[in-house]
């Protein structure tokens, strides 16, 4: 995709949300924005390889159209920007699963529920499924995910860390968010249950993307209140009405918050092909994710044809491994060899549809790295990791294929 493809996009300069898809419409990546129209077009500036990563002007040179959803707040293009990378798990957005450092919203299963906010990898270590009501995330920003719930707290307040009131406290003091109204006075039982959980009801139905629910929910409340001369209350409703109309937070996206990562998931893949003279024929695939390996990834591919040619061989494994729709697309590929190996590589990414870069390790008499063939931005960006993937897929393949030869001995 170019800058030019943006005009038929007719983005807006409200907030929201974007989806870069792919030519059958499929979502490759997901963000939020203060002005979509401004945050998309800065995918197409000269540095967007210094300020965003690899894999990101990967992911813009593979998309052919960007799509949107407008929001009445940034704070709403927050939310949904969340809810819509779990629903949809875009290839380059980063997994929860990849990045426990990452922040979520906790909404516990108690007679008033405390709402907190943790990082995936202690929720996951302290608490048990049966006691969570409902869990939101991931956040990659957990300071952007605190100015959001103080946001949240004053429409609707919870409380965190302070007890219901126990009858035998009747001298208990409010604890201090009780004092500012960021909690409702749980701790010394000034809400009911009943009325506790209209707001947690409406702190649920906003994560979920459901506003409109939220100001039904109110605008009834509001008209029940007057009806029966609780005027207090229905003003109460009316002012969170309109503050919801009107939330100030035009500066909860900040620019250092464009995208959840640069390339700290950069996935690299190597492959190599080894046999003597056509015979024990096998093929690999090894893994280098955020400059380490990743040996769970690792593949081994016992080849098919049964013909002494190594731009064949590659290809077997090429289409084998790109037939699995289930494993995440690389970011670069490294192939052992000079510009046979790579062109032929590129040949079959290209037949299937996809782009990824590629590159290729030449080697001299004694198979030491001579050169490296290709672009010179991801070369000089992860050369180490290119000549360490390509040891490493070489060491693979040679010990699987005499795994292979031995069997037959």
């Amino acid at each position: 995709m170019k800058r030019q493809d943006l005009k038929k996009c007719e983005l807006p300069s409200d907030s929201g949300v974007y989806f870069f898809r792919d030519e059958n419409g499929g979502i490759l990546y997901i963000g939020k924005a203060t002005s979509l129209s401004d945050r998309v077009k800065s995918y197409f500036n000269d540095d967007v390889i210094l300020s965003r990563g690899l894999r990101i002007k990967s992911m813009v040179t593979i998309a052919k159209i960007v799509t949107f959803q407008k929001t009445d707040s940034v704070l709403e293009a927050l939310l949904l920007e969340s809810l819509f990378i779990k629903k949809y798990n875009p290839p380059y957005n980063v997994k929860e699963k990849d990045n426990k450092s990452f922040s979520c919203v906790v909404i516990m299963k108690e007679k008033f529920p405390r709402v907190l906010i943790m990082r995936i990898r202690d929720f996951e270590k302290k608490l048990s499924k049966k006691d969570v009501l409902k869990v939101y995330g991931p956040f990659p920003s957990q300071t952007q995910l605190s100015e959001a719930m103080k946001i949240i707290r004053k429409l609707f307040p919870y409380r965190d860390k302070c007890l219901p009131l126990d009858k035998s406290d009747i001298n208990k003091k409010p604890c201090f968010n009780a004092q500012i109204k960021l909690c409702p006075g749980v701790c010394i039982g000034a809400i009911s249950e009943k009325d506790y959980k209209k707001n947690i009801t409406n702190i649920v139905k906003l994560f979920e993307g459901n506003k409109k629910a939220v100001q039904n929910n109110l605008k009834k409340e509001m008209n029940s209140y007057a009806k029966k001369h609780l005027f207090e209350k229905a003003k109460e409703a009316r002012d969170t009405i309109f503050a919801l109309d009107h939330i100030k937070d035009t500066n909860l996206i900040k620019e250092e918050d464009i995208v959840s990562f640069k390339d700290r998931d950069f996935r690299i893949e190597g492959y190599d092909v080894a046999h003597i003279s056509g015979t024990s024929r096998v093929g690999v695939m090894v893994v280098i994710e955020g400059k380490e390996k990743k040996k769970e990834d690792y593949r081994k591919f016992k080849l098919i044809e049964k013909v002494n040619d190594d731009y064949g061989g590659l290809r077997e494994v090429l289409k084998r491994r790109f037939s699995h729709k289930e494993w995440r697309l690389p970011d670069l590929i490294v192939f052992d060899g000079g510009i046979g190996q790579k062109q032929t590589g590129e040949k079959v990414i290209a037949e299937m549809g996809l782009y990824i870069p590629c590159v290729s390790v030449v080697k001299d008499n004694k198979h030491k790295p001579k050169d490296i063939l290709g672009d010179k931005i991801h070369i000089n960006q992860n050369k180490k990791e290119i000549l360490l993937i390509n040891s490493e897929a070489h060491r693979f393949s040679i010990s699987y294929h005499k795994k292979l030869r031995s069997k037959i001995i």
